[in-house]
């Protein structure tokens, strides 16, 4: 996972967080309600922390699918 350790704009950590938030939001939490509990105020780091992407999730749709491809063949 590719989770920035400090914000890019303020320095402030933010890697320490991003887990119990993740985890949090996938059971249906309220995004904005877990970052105020987590602390996290200011608006740079909550952009940090929402727009972290999981890459591997979008790189194994495509090894899927190149393996069907391949299978064609």
């Amino acid at each position: 996972m590719l989770v920035p350790i400090r914000c890019f704009t303020c320095g402030a950590l933010i890697a320490d967080k991003y887990h119990e938030f993740s985890k949090r939001v996938a059971k249906g939490e309220d995004p904005s309600k877990v970052l105020d509990e987590l602390g996290v105020k200011r608006y740079c780091c909550r952009r940090m922390l929402l727009s972290t992407v999981e890459p591997i999730d979008t790189v194994i749709e495509y090894y899927g699918a190149m393996e069907k491809y391949r299978s064609q063949i």
